[in-house]
Parts: C-alpha cells; sequence; structure tokens
C-alpha cells in the first residue's frame, strides 16, 4: 500500500474522499453542471475505485470499467473547462478537510497527484476522438509504498512545497505513466 493510500484509510478511506467529492461538486455552482445531464448511478464507487488504483493500489478500475482512454474520453469534447477544473480541485481540497486528511505530506503529494490527473483529464477539450487508444491508468508513485502490492517503480523525488504542482523544474513528483 502506497503512503497516501495508507492515510486516506485504505479502500474504505478512498471511497469516502470520493463521496465527499462528489457532494462538493453537486453542491458547486461551475462543477456541477458536470453532473447536470446525467452520470452512472455507481459513479462514487467506480470513481473510488480508478482513484484507488491510481494511487498504486489494486486494478479496481482497470478490472471491471475501463482504460485510461475511456476516463480520458469521458471528460473530453466539451470544450475548454479551465473554471471546473479549478473549481474541482477546490472541492477536493476540501473534500480532503471532510475525511479529516490531517498528514502535511499526504495532503501535498494527494494535491500534486489531483493536478497531474486534471491535466490529463483536460487534454482533450474539443474532440473525445482525439484520445489515444490503449492508455493505462497512470500509477502514483510517493517513493514510500508500505508492504503490499501496487508501486512498480524506484522512488521519484519529493515535491518541492515551494514550487506549483505540477512544476517539473521543481522537482515534483510524477505517475509513473508519465515517465
Amino acid at each position: 500500500m502506497t503512503f497516501v493510500l495508507h492515510a486516506l484509510g485504505g479502500e474504505a478511506g478512498v471511497l469516502r474522499l470520493a463521496e465527499a467529492w462528489h457532494r462538493r461538486c453537486l453542491a458547486d455552482p461551475i462543477v456541477a453542471h458536470a453532473f447536470s445531464h446525467s452520470f452512472h448511478p455507481d459513479h462514487t464507487r467506480r470513481l473510488a475505485a480508478y482513484w484507488v488504483e491510481a494511487l498504486g493500489g489494486p486494478a479496481l478500475y482497470s478490472g471491471r470499467f475501463g482504460t485510461e482512454s475511456s476516463v480520458i474520453a469521458m471528460h473530453s469534447g466539451n470544450g475548454e473547462a479551465t473554471d471546473m477544473y479549478a473549481a474541482g480541485a477546490s472541492c477536493f481540497a476540501a473534500a480532503l478537510d471532510d475525511v479529516g486528511l490531517s498528514d502535511a505530506r499526504a495532503r501535498r503529494e494527494l494535491l500534486t497527484w489531483w493536478a497531474q490527473a486534471s491535466e490529463r483529464m483536460a487534454a482533450y477539450p474539443h474532440d473525445a476522438g482525439d484520445v489515444p487508444a490503449g492508455l493505462s491508468i497512470p500509477r502514483w508513485d510517493d517513493g514510500d509504498a508500505l508492504a503490499g502490492p501496487g508501486t512498480d517503480s524506484p522512488a521519484s523525488a519529493r515535491p518541492d512545497t515551494d514550487s506549483p504542482a505540477g512544476d517539473d523544474s521543481a522537482g515534483s513528483r510524477r505517475t509513473n505513466g508519465d515517465r
């Protein structure tokens, strides 16, 4: 289990985080638009499965529901959504508070992961057909895996807390899929 999964309380903690994030999104006047047409009745559990896998846990999402390509395609073809992704990031940060995540390192790493994941989701604003087929879900490497499966690469440098998330020149961590 990776450090961030452990800090969140494992799969059950990630589900609580997904529930908190989804509640906040539905209440947010900008992000709620993304859910205004419809969403899968089991959206929160699927979201948690994706997050568990992306954060270095077992293949709960790709083993049952789809690939990174299918997830990115779901978020693509709707035009530029800079404001929506910024509001979604605020909802995520607030959801970390909602679930009581007090570990500063875990919070920094999760916010960095969120920024990188959001960049991937926003990469194809004009046409979902532009998303390459066969993309695998990138797995977060927090460089401090605890006993168990989930990390398969050497540790990366720690994120520089004085630099913006995602600024590779400052030594921010990347997902295994970004290497």
